[in-house]
């Protein structure tokens, strides 16, 4: 497996068990490096990591995005604080999975919650589907946006089958959450049910194998299916787990033979560029010690493979090959996000290409110097000695939360000029709801594991994992 694997260590699971984990041999190389004194002109060591008070501020301010930007009518919230912005399914699931963690942290009560659930599941559930253009889903799937008020489609956007992956999952975590003997949490572990069930996977594969990215009542099915490693690995645990219309388990094999493995800044790791695909499945399944026959054939989990996506972001801004603007062992995170584009400007002597929303990446780019703090903070299960640091200098050096009323704005670019004059450069005038999620249940899984500890008790995420052929640890 090359020089750079192998030591194993107990993890313990906040109490409850020790983990086997594997970790790079430079991993525990940068570890010690961390745990040494402090060296203020060294990038892998700043002065401070982010406390627990601090971390819990975060997600208090991040949650406050979803008590704020939802209709408490019908549960939907808005994808971005832009006027007359549409909702996002997939801001629903995670202000769903979100619920819970807020109950536990104090920041919601378990009546109101219980409340914003049930709004949230009987719209979903009694909303139109069928094959019209203007309904909410069709086939037990629902439309990437749909309009705050009406719950319609909004902007001819496609069916979603990746952000359904999401409202579903957030769903099924509200069905194990709330497990009172009462008829608001019956309804609410009912209705969780009945929309997973619905869900008809094997009709999103088109009469192939893997799953298309969605369809439209105009054109039908997209021309793009999810393939190559990324963040549809719940989408295809959840359509193999399905009782109802269950994915064949030649899909997961064929999803997984389009894997690219690679090796950059001394990582061997399943490559995928940009940051949040290394995430976002792990918000609701725990693959700490549990492998599938690619991670067996290389020798760890999906979990060791973020965490060393995570330092390969890591060590590509302390690298910064483009030279750009404030990029240090503790200024990085690139993934799909908005930037200050699309523009063109000489900048120091550089031309520099600037881009809008884009799915920026590493280390193959694109980059155009955009950086989102928020993708730093739910990579902190994974790398917790280098993305406590991080934050730290994200809150209190650059003062990114200041002033904000939902946490961390979406993305900033120091190399970007502005009139202003900002030392920050440009940053977004924006939040988007499918940052603040992971926000919040990131730092709650390194703190607590509370949706993991859910979700293994979750049949429909334990059928899909055997039958994506994992198996090990807590399986």
């Amino acid at each position: 497996m090359g020089d750079d694997v192998l030591a194993v260590e107990s993890q313990p699971d906040n109490g409850s068990r020790a983990e086997v984990m594997i970790k790079p041999k430079n991993v525990r190389n940068r570890e010690a490096h961390l745990s040494g004194s402090h060296n203020p002109d060294d990038p892998m060591n700043p002065a401070t990591s982010a406390s627990d008070a601090e971390l819990e501020e975060l997600q208090r301010a991040s949650f406050n995005y979803f008590l704020h930007e939802t209709n408490p009518v019908n549960g939907l919230v808005i994808d971005k604080t832009e006027a007359d912005w549409p909702a996002s399914i997939a801001a629903t699931g995670l202000a769903l999975a979100s619920y819970p963690v807020a109950i536990e942290r104090g920041f919601m009560s378990h009546d109101a919650a219980v409340e914003r659930t049930l709004a949230t599941l009987r719209f979903f559930w009694n909303s139109p589907q069928g094959p019209e253009p203007d309904v909410t889903g069709y086939r037990g799937f629902y439309y990437h946006f749909l309009d705050m008020q009406t719950g319609r489609r909004a902007w001819q956007c496609e069916l979603s089958t990746i952000d359904s992956a999401f409202l579903l999952a957030g769903a099924l975590t509200t069905g194990r959450y709330f497990d009172a003997d009462t008829a608001d949490e019956h309804e609410i572990r009912t209705l969780a049910d009945a929309l997973y069930r619905r869900a008809d996977w094997p009709w999103a594969q088109n009469q192939g194998e893997t799953v298309t990215h969605g369809w439209t009542p105009e054109s039908g099915f997209l021309n793009y299916r999810w393939e190559g490693y990324d963040e549809a690995l719940l989408l295809y645990i959840l359509g193999l787990g399905s009782p109802t219309n269950p994915l064949s388990e030649s899909a997961y094999a064929a999803w997984t033979a389009t894997y690219r493995w690679d090796h950059c800044y001394g990582y061997d790791y399943l490559y995928a560029g940009p940051l949040f695909t290394h995430q976002l499945s792990h918000i609701w399944i725990d693959f700490r010690g549990i492998q599938d026959a690619f991670m067996r054939s290389k020798g760890i989990d999906y979990f060791e493979n973020s965490r060393r996506a995570t330092y390969v972001q890591h060590e590509y801004a302390i690298d910064n090959p483009l030279k750009f603007t404030d990029f240090c062992g503790h200024c990085w995170g690139l993934t799909a996000s908005e930037g200050p584009g699309p523009d063109t400007l000489n900048v120091a002597g550089i031309e520099r290409q600037f881009f809008g929303y884009l799915g920026r990446g590493v280390p193959y780019g694109p980059d155009d110097g955009t950086i989102a703090p928020w993708v730093v903070a739910a990579s902190l299960p994974f790398a917790p000695e280098i993305v406590l640091p991080s934050l730290s200098y994200c809150i209190h050096d650059l003062e990114l939360t200041a002033s904000n009323r939902y946490g961390f704005k979406a993305t900033f670019n120091p190399t970007y000029p502005v009139a202003s004059g900002n030392a920050h450069g440009w940053v977004s005038p924006w939040h988007f709801g499918i940052n603040e999620g992971p926000t919040i249940l990131m730092i709650e899984n390194y703190h607590t594991g509370l949706v993991w500890r859910l979700m293994r008790n979750c049949p429909y995420i334990v059928d899909g994992l055997r039958r994506s052929g994992f198996d090990g640890g807590w399986l």
